[in-house]
C-alpha cells in the first residue's frame, strides 16, 4: 500500500486549469450552495466534480472517534450501498486509521493506493466488503472544527487511480463546498450521535431531589463521577460544552462546593448517608 501526500495549495494549480475546467469548478461551487437533498446530493457529486476527482463512493464520517460517537453518509451509485444500509460498524478501525492519517499528514489531503485493493480488514458483511475491496484508491480530506471540537473525514473511493497532485489539489479547494452541501441536507434518523448503549441514562437518586438537582443535573454528575470532560458530556447527551459548563457551575452552587472532585464526594457522601 502507498499513501501520498500533498505539498501546501499552490496558486498553480487554479492558473493550470483550461476555461473549460475552471467553468465547470465555478458550477460545483454555485451548485453547492443549492443543494437540500439525497437525491440533489447525489446529481451533484456524479456531475462536474467527477471531472476533478472521478470517485464511485464518497463516505463521509464525522463526530468523536476516541468516543466511539461516529455517524455516516455515504454517496454512491453501486448497488446496495446506501447510508440506510451502513450500520456496518466493522468499518470504523479503517476509517479512524484514515484519520490518524490525516492528522500526521498535517491536516493535508492525501491518496491511499494498492493494486491489490485498499486492504480493508475485519469487515463482517460480506456484501460490504466485496464492493470496497474492488476500490483501488481512497482520496482522503477532512475538516477540524474548532468550534464544536469534532473531525469530519471524507474519503472519496474509485475502482480507478486517484493519485496525483491534481485530484488531491482539487478535493483541498472543493472541501469547503462539498462539506457545506452535505450540511444542508436532513439527517436520516439513525445518522444523529446517540451515545454507545453503556451511555443509558441513569436512574435519579433520592439524594439528588434534596439538594434541588434537575434531572439534567443528575445526568451530567452521572458523567462527571465517572471522569467526562464538558466535551465528552455534551457528546454524549448531546448539548454543547459550554452548556454543560453551565449546568455543572449551577450544581456547584447547590452543592456549596468549588470543584468537580468536591462535588462528586458530597454525592457519594449523600449516598452513604442514605443507604
Amino acid at each position: 500500500m502507498h499513501l501520498d501526500t500533498t505539498s501546501p495549495p499552490k496558486m498553480s494549480f487554479l492558473t493550470n486549469l483550461s476555461l473549460t475546467e475552471l467553468n465547470q469548478m465555478l458550477q460545483v461551487v454555485q451548485q453547492s450552495l443549492t443543494i437540500r437533498s439525497h437525491y440533489a446530493l447525489f446529481n451533484w457529486l456524479q456531475g462536474d466534480i467527477q471531472t476533478f476527482m472521478p470517485h464511485d463512493i464518497v463516505i463521509v464520517a464525522w463526530g468523536n472517534f476516541s468516543l466511539g460517537l461516529v455517524c455516516y453518509d455515504v454517496v454512491s451509485p453501486l448497488p446496495g450501498l446506501r447510508t440506510a444500509s451502513f450500520g456496518d460498524k466493522s468499518i470504523q478501525p479503517y476509517i479512524t486509521s484514515l484519520l490518524q492519517r490525516w492528522h500526521a499528514c498535517d491536516h493535508a489531503p492525501f491518496t491511499v493506493h494498492s493494486n491489490d485493493g485498499l486492504l480493508f480488514h475485519d469487515i463482517d458483511n460480506p456484501d460490504l466488503l466485496n464492493t470496497l475491496s474492488r476500490m483501488r484508491s481512497a482520496l482522503v480530506h477532512g475538516i477540524k472544527d474548532q468550534r464544536g471540537r469534532q473531525d469530519c473525514l471524507y474519503v472519496f473511493m474509485g475502482s480507478t487511480a486517484l493519485a496525483g497532485e491534481a485530484p488531491r489539489e482539487s478535493l483541498r479547494y472543493l472541501l469547503p463546498y462539498i462539506d457545506a452541501a452535505f450540511r444542508q441536507v436532513a439527517h436520516l434518523p439513525e445518522q444523529y450521535l446517540s451515545p454507545p448503549v453503556s451511555a443509558s441514562r441513569p436512574q435519579p437518586l433520592k439524594t439528588d431531589a434534596d439538594v434541588g438537582l434537575s434531572m439534567r443535573e443528575v445526568d451530567i454528575m452521572e458523567w462527571v463521577r465517572k471522569g467526562k470532560t464538558n466535551q465528552e458530556i455534551g457528546m454524549i447527551l448531546d448539548i454543547s460544552a459550554f452548556t454543560v459548563k453551565n449546568h455543572v457551575q449551577r450544581i456547584f452552587k447547590k452543592l456549596d462546593v468549588v470543584n468537580r472532585a468536591q462535588a462528586v464526594a458530597k454525592i457519594e457522601s449523600m449516598r452513604s448517608s442514605s443507604t
